[in-house]
């Protein structure tokens, strides 16, 4: 039975961030190993900061003076996932032989699909609660972190969510707004204490603002530049990160 050409693609070659994962373990270095991946330098750093949003544990530890520059090593977790998706590529003959049509392969490569959010955040559903019209979800980022997203009830169903849930959070990162720490903030919404890591200014803006959470994960914000002017913010700096309820999106592995 001859397969679908888009879906014979992603059976038979490896998703570009699990490339990368491999490109690290043999390389040593994020330069090369974006390289190898076909990523830019950014766009491998961005890849590995989602990996480890997602992952109850860092799948890539940064390292100082890697070889080739850029220095990036697999965790003792990465590794293991690594080794789990290498032994899960065996299986793919066998997902072939148990296909009925080629159809099957058609619906599975539709409901496959990655999103245009920059953040991701790895959560367990901690409780549930009606207001309004809207579910509340309150998630438990670890680290003694935690953010709402507000939903549909119908979308609380067809989610399956219930407390110990794990989901994923999302938020494009012109969603969310950066002051430094101590600054009010206005209800109902998330506030997340964080640290700067790196602002990349962008002429003409908006500029981006990376920052990093006491639990591991990472966020992105965008931000304008007569505002990042007025804030003067620094790689170092303690920040609050704050995005409405809303404005999260909650999905959960099929």
């Amino acid at each position: 039975m001859p397969l679908p050409a888009t879906l014979s693609h992603y059976l038979t070659h490896r998703p570009q961030r699990i490339a990368l994962l491999q490109h690290i373990a043999e390389q040593g270095s994020i330069t090369r190993a974006a390289k190898a991946a076909g990523l830019s330098y950014k766009g491998a750093w961005d890849a590995i900061d989602e990996l480890n949003n997602l992952t109850a544990r860092p799948l890539v530890e940064r390292s100082v003076g890697g070889r080739g520059g850029g220095g990036a090593r697999l965790s003792a977790e990465g590794e293991r996932v690594l080794r789990l998706y290498q032994r899960l590529q065996a299986l793919h003959t066998q997902v072939l032989e148990a296909a009925e049509d080629s159809a099957d392969l058609d619906l599975l490569g539709r409901l496959m699909l990655h999103t245009s959010a920059r953040n991701q955040l790895a959560g367990t559903v901690a409780r549930i609660e009606r207001q309004g019209t809207h579910d509340h979800i309150y998630l438990d980022l670890g680290s003694g972190l935690a953010l709402c997203a507000a939903i549909t009830p119908e979308s609380t169903r067809r989610l399956l969510l219930a407390p110990g849930a794990t989901v994923v959070a999302l938020m494009k990162a012109g969603w969310l707004s950066v002051d430094p720490e101590g600054s009010p903030v206005a209800e109902p919404a998330n506030a997340l204490p964080a640290q700067v890591e790196a602002v990349d200014m962008a002429t003409p803006g908006p500029s981006e603002v990376r920052l990093s959470l006491r639990n591991g994960q990472r966020l992105c914000a965008l931000v304008d530049n007569s505002r990042l002017a007025t804030l003067a913010l620094q790689p170092g700096q303690a920040a609050i990160v704050c995005f409405d309820p809303g404005s999260v999106l909650l999905g959960r592995p099929l």
